[in-house]
């Protein structure tokens, strides 16, 4: 029998060549808390039905690493589709991400069919019904869907390979973007929670949070904006990739650009018009390449146009001196914690300006890690400090202002357009995506720099940013409907840059397969000051 070498965790092994994943895995179950979802051979994401026929280095993944969740993810998904067909005979759409949960949507959802749906998903998952990939040709799948009437049909005519793969489990056929479990009985672990209007909750297992199944907890501000958003896009018929395509394919690119920008600058004239004489503070926060400076800068000219003289201020200048930052669980130096800022001198400089004096404000010499005072400020009558930072929603950073004297802006681009009705995009890649081309252009990193680095700001965000967003008083969107067809001209070279044999190669192609199901966009007539110049460079700003 013809043998294949296995190198996993820096040993060989030996295998019957054509052996697949799932019995190689059951062998180094032992190492992983929770079941091995995926793998990675030779660095390229495979599921568990993969079969080895030549000399291969493996990876495994369980749900508490990123690829292993986004496989349970992916498998819930097409449980949920599958159960709403089977007991109610619809469809369901899945939409956004929202509290620590995705927001779905059924026309006609009634309370009572939430646990009739939760039911039929335990059984499904019970009955551990295989999930078959098939490697079917694109155009028979564009017409097999277009006999159901499906409007996922239009997302292949811009792929351009001839097969695509499709996922079948018991009789329903559907295409799910990346790789899911091969089997029903992963998934383990959910919940399904109504909360009115054809909506309900899925809620996971939660990768920063010991992988628990939380109670969904309502944040008001932030689902309005949500479905804000998704109003407005029903509303001009950009719902998903495929209409951005079609406006693509026909030339409309400025329509669209008018359109989000219009969108956008409106929001941030209602939040000046909110402001009153009371309020000296305007701070802004959000999670990493959510636009806080353009956000800020904006705002700052909006506000000069309203006769207030806005003042910017970053809590960057504040911090500690770098022998004074304090350690993180590990002994590393924690520059995301709000005890990295010098709060009791942010406080009394906030008090001082605020009450008319002069004062000499620090700028942060990041070479040295020491504050430099070299710049006086003072506020004038009409003055406002605007202040955009990580931390700015935690009131402990300024303790010494009463509540109402600030106002509290959460920002993020909370909502993108999805593949499809079944494949959505997630928020953290398109930040992810903005984060990665702004990193080359102003910093020189590589895209495989930002990549390995993602995991800890997202674990700093978690930590940081998300717990106070229900401080905030208002909540903005800063999602612009063209982005990922322009953000496509900038990541795409990077991504191809990463090596196959790089660590982070696999994330490359999974981003690389998101952005080619999107045309590409021009950037030539986007806005000096639109939020998109912040990360793709030319912004008025800088």
């Amino acid at each position: 029998m013809d043998k294949v070498k296995i190198y996993y965790n820096n040993k060989f092994y030996e295998y019957p060549k054509g052996i697949k994943l799932l019995d190689v895995a059951k062998d180094f179950q032992k190492d992983f808390k929770y079941p091995i979802l995926v793998g990675i051979v030779n660095e390229y994401s495979v599921t568990l039905d993969f079969e080895i026929r030549e000399d291969s280095k493996v990876k495994f993944y369980d749900i508490s690493s990123q690829k292993g969740y986004r496989a349970y993810e992916r498998t819930a998904i097409i449980v949920l589709v599958k159960a709403v067909k089977d007991i109610l005979n619809k469809e369901v759409k899945i939409e956004h991400s929202i509290d620590r949960g995705i927001y779905c949507t059924i026309d006609g959802l009634k309370e009572e069919d939430i646990e009739k749906i939760s039911n039929k998903m335990k059984e499904i998952v019970y009955a551990s019904i295989p999930i078959e990939k098939l490697s079917v040709n694109r155009l028979k799948v564009i017409e097999y869907f277009r006999k159901l009437h499906d409007d996922n049909a239009s997302v292949f005519k811009y792929m351009t390979k001839n097969n695509v793969t499709l996922y079948k489990i018991d009789n329903m056929y559907d295409y799910i973007f990346g790789k899911i479990c091969v089997n029903t009985s992963y998934l383990d672990n959910f919940k399904l929670e109504y909360i009115g209007n054809n909506g309900f909750v899925l809620m996971l297992p939660f990768i920063y949070d010991n992988m628990r199944v939380n109670d969904y907890t309502h944040h008001e501000k932030f689902f309005n904006s949500v479905l804000d958003y998704i109003n407005w896009t029903d509303k001009i018929g950009i719902k998903s990739f495929v209409d951005l395509n079609l406006k693509l394919s026909e030339g409309k690119w400025n329509d669209m650009v008018f359109m989000s920008e219009a969108s956008y600058n409106k929001s941030l004239l209602d939040i000046v018009e909110k402001i009153d004489d009371k309020i000296k503070l305007i701070l802004i926060a959000g999670p990493s390449s959510s636009g806080k400076t353009t956000t800020a800068n904006k705002l700052k000219l909006f506000l000069n146009g309203r006769g207030y003289k806005p003042v910017m201020l970053s809590t960057d200048d504040y911090f500690k001196e770098r022998d004074e930052t304090p350690l993180d669980e590990n002994g590393n130096k924690d520059y995301e914690s709000v005890n990295a800022i010098d709060i009791d001198l942010f406080n009394k400089q906030l008090k001082d300006l605020i009450d008319g004096k002069e004062v000499t404000i620090p700028t942060f010499n990041f070479i040295t890690g020491k504050k430099e005072y070299k710049k006086k400020l003072q506020l004038d009558k009409d003055g406002i400090l605007v202040i955009e930072g990580l931390h700015t929603l935690n009131d402990v950073l300024t303790e010494s202002i009463e509540r109402d004297k600030k106002y509290k802006i959460y920002i993020s681009p909370l909502t993108g357009l999805n593949v499809d009705d079944h494949n959505r995009l997630n928020s953290t890649d398109s930040r992810l995506l903005r984060r990665m081309v702004r990193d080359n252009l102003k910093r020189g990193y590589n895209a495989s720099h930002t990549l390995s680095t993602w995991d800890s700001v997202r674990a700093g965000e978690t930590k940081y940013v998300f717990p106070y967003q229900d401080e905030a008083d208002i909540v903005l969107n800063t999602s612009l409907i063209y982005e990922m067809a322009v953000l496509k001209v900038f990541a795409e070279p990077l991504l191809f840059s990463v090596d196959e044999r790089d660590p982070n190669y696999s994330e490359a192609i999974r981003l690389i397969g998101i952005l080619k199901l999107i045309l590409p966009m021009p950037s030539e007539g986007i806005p000096l000051d639109s939020v998109l110049r912040e990360f793709i460079g030319g912004s008025c700003f800088e």
